[in-house]
C-alpha cells in the first residue's frame, strides 16, 4: 500500500528537481540541518578544534603525565598476588591457589612482554609506533592463549572459578592505576 501524497509530510530539505545539471542539489533556501557540520563551531557553540599553543601543551603534559606500561603491569602483579593469597587462604586448597596463579600469569606475563616490546626503543614516526603496538598486541594475545591452552592441557586439578576470577581481577587492575593517577573522575 502506497501512502497518500497529500498526507505525507514534505521533506525538511527538498531536492531541487529543476536543476538543469541533474545533480540534485539542495534547494537554496533550505535551512541547515543537524547533519551539517560547521567547521567553526560544534553543537555547544564552542570552537570545534583549537590547536594548543606550546605553553598550553606543556601545561597539559604537566597535568596528565605519561602512564608507563610498567606501572600497569605492576598493578596487575599486585592484583594477582592478592587473588592467589585469597584463593589459597579462603579455600585452603593448593590446586585453587595454583589455578589463580595461572590465571594471573596468563594476564601478567603477556602484559609484561608487550610492555617490554613497546618500550624498548622509541618509534621513528607515528605510523611505526602504531604498527609496533599492533604487532605487540597480537603477540600478547597469542601468548595469553598459549598459556591458557597449556594450563588446560597440563594441569588436571584446574579450578575454573579461581583461574577466571584471577584473570578478570588482573585485567581490571588497570583501573586502579588510572584511579591512583587521578585520570578517572569519581
Amino acid at each position: 500500500m502506497t501512502p497518500d501524497p497529500a498526507r505525507v509530510p514534505a521533506p525538511r530539505h527538498s531536492i531541487d528537481r529543476t536543476d538543469p545539471t541533474g545533480v540534485g542539489r539542495h534547494s537554496r533556501n533550505a535551512s541547515r540541518t543537524a547533519w551539517d557540520d560547521s567547521p567553526e563551531e560544534d553543537a555547544d557553540g564552542e570552537q570545534a578544534f583549537k590547536p594548543l599553543s606550546p605553553e598550553e601543551a606543556a601545561a597539559l603534559r604537566a597535568r596528565l603525565p605519561v602512564l608507563s606500561p610498567w606501572v600497569l603491569v605492576g598493578w596487575q602483579v599486585v592484583a594477582g598476588v592478592v587473588m592467589v593469597a585469597l584463593w589459597g587462604l579462603l579455600t585452603q586448597e593448593g590446586s585453587k591457589a595454583w589455578s589463580a596463579l595461572f590465571g594471573a600469569g596468563s594476564v601478567v606475563v603477556p602484559g609484561a612482554l608487550m610492555a617490554w616490546g613497546t618500550t624498548r626503543r622509541s618509534a621513528m614516526n607515528a605510523g611505526s609506533a602504531v604498527l609496533a603496538f599492533m604487532v605487540w598486541e597480537l603477540i600478547k594475545m597469542i601468548v595469553a592463549v598459549a598459556i591458557l591452552v597449556a594450563v588446560v592441557l597440563r594441569y588436571p586439578a584446574l579450578s575454573w572459578p579461581a583461574l577466571l576470577t584471577a584473570m578478570v581481577v588482573c585485567l581490571k587492575a588497570n583501573w586502579l592505576a588510572l584511579l591512583r593517577q587521578g585520570r578517572i573522575r569519581k
